[in-house]
């Protein structure tokens, strides 16, 4: 059964389509079946994949409203994951899912068939609240947060529990943060160094170990339509990554081995 992750955060810029492009290829490298969910009406996360948004159709718009099924829509791409692709026409989805029946459930409630062809399902969220990011955020099982080690970012974090806080006591009460990654991260920089502190001291085990570098070939590979992995596996972001997918994997296997243990002891 799949671990479902949305990639959130409500400010932009801060490394969301790049960690669910990467970490996709990542944990697909390892081994893993992977389903990443473009909800980005910019579409950034279907092209880094090596999709064309004009020709990707149907899209995660036509799931939305009912008129095609993730089966027909889901791309397998070069890089060993399946892709549900996102373009323009997607924007239309909000205005499209306000008179439409348990709108905030309609990506959900899509994905139940699917659950068992993949170990994790990641969503490329957009920087906003909007309908789009409501229905990643109620199908989730979790949330990980791309961050960058400024100040702005925490206020940012702020508003984003807040959030979270209202999403798990409306609409999808399993909802948790599953980690915050440090992402665009310059060591030489002490206002880093002192804002990475402070997210270790409040969040705790709750901050992955791994941290996403500034690093040119991430910001490169996207325009050659591939994951870091694939565009130079040996480049300080791939490796980086790799540490996380790693990471990732152990912070589920370690969550079911808890609560096998605990259904031993009922």
């Amino acid at each position: 059964m799949a671990k479902i992750l949305a990639v959130t955060n409500q400010k932009g810029g801060v490394g969301k389509t790049t960690t669910a492009v990467n970490l996709s290829a990542s944990l697909a490298i390892l081994g893993q079946r992977i389903l990443m969910i473009d909800l980005d009406p910019q579409g950034n996360a279907t092209t880094g994949c090596g999709v064309a948004k004009r020709a990707a159709l149907p899209t995660v718009y036509q799931i939305l409203i009912g008129r095609s099924n993730l089966n027909e829509a889901r791309l397998h791409t070069d890089f060993g994951f399946d892709i549900l692709p996102a373009n323009r026409e997607l924007a239309g989805a909000e205005i499209d899912l306000i008179e439409m029946t348990g709108r905030e459930y309609r990506l959900r409630d899509a994905l139940a068939p699917v659950l068992v062809d993949y170990d994790f399902i990641l969503m490329d969220c957009p920087p906003a609240l909007n309908m789009l990011t409501v229905n990643g955020l109620v199908a989730a099982d979790a949330v990980m947060i791309p961050m960058q080690c400024e100040y702005y970012a925490l206020e940012g974090l702020t508003d984003l529990v807040a959030t979270l806080k209202k999403i798990r006591a409306n609409l999808n009460p399993k909802l948790e943060i599953e980690g915050l990654l440090r992402t665009l991260y310059d060591p030489r920089s002490t206002l880093t160094q002192q804002v990475s502190s402070e997210l270790v001291e409040h969040f705790g085990s709750k901050v992955y170990q791994a941290i996403i570098p500034r690093n040119v070939r991430l910001a490169e590979a996207p325009s050659y339509g591939k994951p870091v992995t694939a565009f130079d596996k040996q480049s300080k972001g791939a490796l980086a990554y790799m540490i996380l997918a790693q990471e990732v994997l152990n912070r589920r296997d370690a969550a079911l081995r808890a609560h096998a243990e605990q259904g031993v002891k009922a």
